[in-house]
């Protein structure tokens, strides 16, 4: 009898159960620039990878909401692992777009493979070969890359004279690439997001995907299920701002257990009865809180759209874009006041909110949840001038 896939309450618990280890192990993730492999195998066991994988492979296949619950849950323990999860995780969901050829090659082995990415398009250049392309480039950010027996990149496929050339998604397996360890970085250090090098390399047709099939409907996979309805890369803020809110909630938690007992250094006053040190308290707060109700709410919306075979229109998918990243600025801004709120104490390596500081803002530094982009492409829509975006 073939084994049930892990609900969505069975795979909370994990997660919970998780963040006190993972929570310990951080320094050490740090220390490594990647994910260990102990925190891999524990991943893999729980099975969070596979949340939104299809049931037909023996995934969960949860509502999309889940990437920014269960991921959160995880990044209270460990910003660079919960970053790891949901991108991983978003590329089985991502996979069941492409061919069926493409997945029985990738999960028939074992649907536990691990896919990473590079998706910066001008990166990578293709030229149609026969029946399939040759690829050649170099990517930065691929985030969990040690762990993925294969990858998926970005590149710019020539077209013939007068067209205009075309985006691809390619996915490749590891004896194709080269990983080209350059991660030495300030936040987000455990993630091991290091660079990837293909040279010339066969793609065959079936593992090339067009990113205008990946802008919602019924994509090559076929799946129907409002899951895989969804466009990919408007839904991609709400993957990594689930690591960034789960980042921001654990800095919450740190802070009120740290602060409560802590005499400040001149004044042999408790820190905890300033009313500065409240206000802050209950301003991270209120931030981190709304984040976490815009985020939930439009993956929903998003959700309830697909199941009703509705493509989210283009100032929608603008909108979605935007909230992500606004999402992600509040998580930003709660912990930067919970930081200003700490003193000199926090300036040591060895404390949380340092670590929680340094990761919100690499995670704010993806180009999915810059601030000023999704502001720029807000206020174009608005005025009525069209975004130049090829994934849009």
């Amino acid at each position: 009898m073939a084994k049930t896939a892990p609900t969505h309450s069975d795979l909370s618990e994990r997660a919970q159960a998780l963040v006190p280890v993972l929570r310990e192990r951080a320094p050490r993730t740090e220390e490594l620039r990647r994910i260990p492999d102990d925190t891999i195998s524990d991943l893999h066991a729980s099975g969070l990878f596979r949340m939104l994988q299809p049931k037909r492979v023996g995934g969960s296949e949860l509502s999309y909401e889940a990437i920014v619950e269960l991921s959160a849950i995880i990044g209270r323990g460990c910003g660079s692992t919960a970053w790891v999860l949901a991108n991983l995780a978003n590329h089985h969901w991502m996979l069941a777009l492409w061919p069926r050829a493409a997945q029985d090659e990738i999960w028939g082995p074992s649907p536990d493979a691990l896919v990473g990415s590079a998706l910066m398009f001008p990166a990578g250049h293709a030229e149609r070969d026969g029946k399939g392309f040759r690829l050649s480039g170099r990517w930065k950010f691929s985030s969990g890359i040690d762990a993925c027996d294969w990858c998926m990149l970005g590149g710019i496929a020539s077209s013939a004279e007068g067209e205009l050339p075309q985006y691809y998604v390619f996915v490749v397996p590891r004896a194709d690439y080269k990983v080209i360890d350059t991660w030495h970085v300030a936040g987000l250090r455990g993630t091991g997001s290091k660079d990837v090098e293909v040279s010339e390399i066969f793609v065959p047709a079936h593992r090339a995907l067009t990113v205008e099939q990946m802008k919602g409907g019924v994509a090559p996979g076929g799946e129907t299920a409002p899951l895989y309805r969804l466009p990919v890369f408007d839904m991609f803020p709400y993957v990594v701002a689930g690591a960034a809110l789960g980042i921001a909630q654990g800095a919450i938690e740190e802070f009120s257990a740290d602060i409560r007992h802590r005499i400040t250094a001149y004044a042999t006053t408790l820190l905890a009865d300033y009313a500065t040190t409240q206000a802050r308290l209950g301003h991270a707060a209120s931030a981190i809180s709304a984040a976490e109700r815009i985020l939930i709410g439009n993956c929903r919306e998003a959700m309830a759209l697909a199941a009703h075979n509705a493509v989210p229109a283009r100032d929608l998918k603008i909108r979605m874009r935007r909230d992500g990243a606004y999402a992600a600025h509040l998580c930003t801004e709660g912990v930067d006041l919970l930081f200003g709120a700490g003193g000199g104490e926090f300036l040591y390596n060895q404390q949380v909110i340092q670590r929680s500081f340094r990761d919100i803002h690499a995670a704010n530094s993806h180009y999915a949840l810059a601030w000023d982009i999704a502001t720029t492409m807000a206020g174009k829509s608005l005025l009525g001038i069209a975004a130049d975006l090829p994934t849009l």
